[in-house]
Order: C-alpha cells, then sequence, then structure tokens
C-alpha cells in the first residue's frame, strides 16, 4: 500500500479489476488506484520493442512475437492481460514504449505539454486509465494543491496579451487552446508518485462529472525509456 495520508480523501485503493472499475468517483475521492506488485522483467520488453520516434506503441501482435526469457514472458502475459481487461471495460488501451513526450516552446510562459499538471476533458463520460510498468511512473496532485493556471493574476495578463481579441470571446480562446488544462503546484505541494505496476483511474473533466477532474503529468524521463498503458 502507498502510504499518503495527506490524501487520503482523493484516492481510494483497491485489490482487483472489478472493484477497479466498478468503484464510483465520489466526494473527494477523483483517483482510484489497484495496487499491485507485478513479476517479470517488463525491462526486456522495452529493450526488445523495435523503436519509431519518441513515442512506440505496440501491438500486441508484436508484443507477443518478441522473444523474451522466462522473466519477459511473466512481463509480457501481465501487460496482454491488463490489455485484454481493459478492452472487455470497453476502454481502447494503448501500450506505448516513451523516449520522451514532444515539448511545448510555442508560448515560453504557458507550456501546455504533457509535462505540465493537466486535467484531461471529454464530451463523454469516460475516466482515464494508466499504469507504469517500466521507468519513471506519472504523479497525481491534490486538487487543493493546484491553481488553474489561467487565474493567476500575471499568467491571465499575458494570456490577454496574446489573445488580441473581443472580451467575450476570451474564455472561448483557453478553451479551444487547453490553457484551462493547466494548472500550477502551490509552493508547499507534494505530488503524488503513481507508482510501478499499480493500475490507476483517474477522474476526467467531463458534463456528467460529479468530482473535480484529477490532476497529473508526465514524469521527466532523465534518458530512461517509459513502459506504459494508457487509455
Amino acid at each position: 500500500m502507498i502510504d499518503l495520508s495527506y490524501a487520503e480523501d482523493q484516492i481510494r485503493y483497491v485489490t482487483n479489476f472489478r472493484d477497479l472499475v466498478c468503484t464510483p468517483f465520489q466526494g473527494e475521492v477523483n483517483a482510484i488506484c489497484w495496487t499491485r506488485k507485478l513479476t517479470g522483467d517488463f525491462s526486456e520488453i522495452v529493450n526488445k520493442v523495435e523503436l519509431s520516434g519518441n513515442i512506440t506503441a505496440v501491438e500486441q501482435e508484436e508484443l507477443r512475437a518478441l522473444p523474451l526469457s522466462e522473466q519477459g514472458e511473466y512481463a509480457r502475459e501481465i501487460l496482454l492481460n491488463d490489455l485484454k481487461a481493459l478492452e472487455a471495460h470497453g476502454a481502447s488501451p494503448t501500450l506505448n514504449v516513451i523516449n520522451h513526450y514532444d515539448r511545448d516552446d510555442t508560448h515560453s510562459f504557458f507550456p501546455t505539454d504533457v509535462y505540465s499538471f493537466h486535467v484531461d476533458r471529454s464530451p463523454l463520460p469516460v475516466d482515464t486509465f494508466l499504469c507504469t510498468y517500466y521507468g519513471q511512473p506519472s504523479e497525481i496532485l491534490p486538487n487543493s494543491q493546484g491553481i488553474q493556471k489561467v487565474l493567476i493574476p500575471e499568467i491571465r495578463k499575458k494570456l490577454k496579451k496574446l489573445y488580441r481579441g473581443p472580451a467575450d470571446g476570451f474564455e472561448s480562446f483557453l478553451r479551444e487552446h487547453f490553457f484551462d488544462l493547466h494548472y500550477q503546484a502551490t509552493p508547499t505541494a507534494r505530488p503524488i508518485s503513481l507508482g510501478l505496476g499499480h493500475l490507476w483511474k483517474l477522474a476526467i473533466d467531463h458534463p456528467e462529472s460529479r468530482v473535480p477532474p484529477c490532476l497529473h503529468r508526465a514524469p521527466k524521463e532523465f534518458g530512461q525509456k517509459r513502459l506504459l498503458i494508457i487509455c
């Protein structure tokens, strides 16, 4: 179990996949974690996948065809089982080997890449599922420890200069360019590592959501590849 008592109001822990998908978000809870200690050599899979660019999507056929050791086979079986379970739930998971994500340097004062704390948005009532099997894991941030960047006066002032349009179109501009999805951690914030092997369900911003969306970000890789499932 991950010891995060300061975030106990936000995270609920479960012990199986059924409870992960069936447990609803409610109250302050916007992150649900199926805690697991996995066996197998996931690094072997990372090292044997043929990479294509910064992010390589690994198809199940390719995964099955990899020549692996016994420990690698254990890891492969876990990945295939997780993909199968998520697909049966109606999700569309992808298995990725990540060198790094593209950085957004369009506006130096406001990067909108996934290394920034942000929320996901959908017009449909869906959730985000993710699990890091190898490499640096993702992080989430308690909502009380994040400030929506577009509400920070100095940032908002710069965004208005960037916009240069009629006042009644400014909020639409923020949404169209995804500025409103990003958050700044408070000075005393304590980001929460999602750890390795744990399968998470995170709340997103959608019309039927009854809880705040979960703030999360991708980690800097520091030269190490990552292996994760996300949908």
